[in-house]
């Protein structure tokens, strides 16, 4: 009996020196990133414009940064679902996480950093920042490319201008035991895209549409770009937002950090995007108050965009 080949996730390059708009390199990169996104909601991006150095000491940071004692984290407070300071979870014991509001801002990144070490640390800030603006390079060069493929490029700049991104530090503790454990459980992001920076510990898994899960080969120049529910929503169903986790096996502990892109204007399908073929699937939504409604009733649905503002 043959072994069935385990699928493999797209690997994109956004290293190239020609990648510019216009270019043949750039159609075709466009290209890949929207079947990558319609396909499997998600791709690795290789992405050299964060030197190894800054990489190394992101995560360094991160160490220093749940080295804290409870009581200083936990002043992190917001009242926005995922926000601020979370651990000591019943059912997900092993994840801890911290985030930066407004973090590819000095205001955002100087609040959380004052917050965090009323003294300063002036070494966390400065990289926190540089760090934070090289990933929403990446985000917003994605989100150009998936607009200039579907011929809506006109709504770019405006949706760009309304994003809030939120930087969230997140830690998974090794397991005590041999089994495998859960670190976190399987979801879809409530977030227009997502961003994820890992170590070298394996654990982040993406169930594929026909219900295959697939782990993730962490490396120091790639990034894990993932669409959320509301990308999925604004394409009309076109781009998919996937189903993942992250599973925790072996003796060491996992950092990863996420950038959470989040639209501040109302999230509409484009009339471009809509025809007999696509009938239009969801109404124009607030991105926010969808979060806040998946932490209320819409937990209770598997499928709970569908419920918000689906027709």
């Amino acid at each position: 009996m043959g072994s069935q080949t385990q699928p493999k996730l797209p690997v994109i390059d956004f290293s190239k020196e020609n990648l510019k708009a216009g270019t043949c390199s750039w159609l075709s990169t466009c290209h890949d990133v929207r079947h990558a996104l319609e396909e499997y909601g998600l791709f690795t991006a290789v992405f050299d414009k964060v030197p190894l150095e800054l990489h190394n000491r992101i995560f360094h940071l991160a160490k220093e940064l749940f080295d804290l004692p409870l009581e200083t984290k936990v002043q992190n407070t917001s009242d926005v679902l995922g926000f601020g300071y979370g651990g000591g979870f019943t059912t997900m014991p092993l994840f801890e996480y911290s985030g930066i509001e407004n973090a590819p801002t000095l205001e955002g990144t100087r609040s959380f950093t004052k917050l965090m070490w009323p003294a300063g640390n002036d070494t966390f800030c400065e990289t926190a920042l540089l760090y934070s603006k090289l990933i929403s390079e990446l985000g917003q060069m994605v989100v150009r490319m998936v607009f200039e493929s579907y011929g809506v490029e006109k709504y770019y700049d405006s949706l760009i201008e309304s994003v809030m991104y939120h930087v969230r530090f997140m830690k998974y503790q090794r397991p005590q035991v041999k089994e495998t454990v859960t670190g976190l459980h399987p979801h879809t992001d409530k977030n227009f895209w997502t961003i994820l920076d890992q170590n070298q510990v394996k654990g982040l898994e993406i169930e594929t549409k026909d219900g295959k899960w697939i782990g993730f080969e962490p490396s120091p120049s790639s990034f894990v770009v993932i669409a959320g529910e509301p990308f999925m929503a604004w394409s009309n169903g076109r781009v998919h937002a996937p189903y993942h986790r992250v599973m925790m096996s072996g003796n060491d502990t996992k950092y990863t950090i996420g950038m959470f892109a989040f639209v501040s204007e109302t999230v509409q399908t484009p009339e471009e995007l809509v025809d007999d073929e696509h009938p239009l699937q969801f109404k124009p939504f607030d991105q926010f108050a969808y979060l806040q409604y998946c932490g209320e009733e819409g937990k209770n649905f598997k499928n709970p965009i569908k419920t918000y503002c689906g027709i």
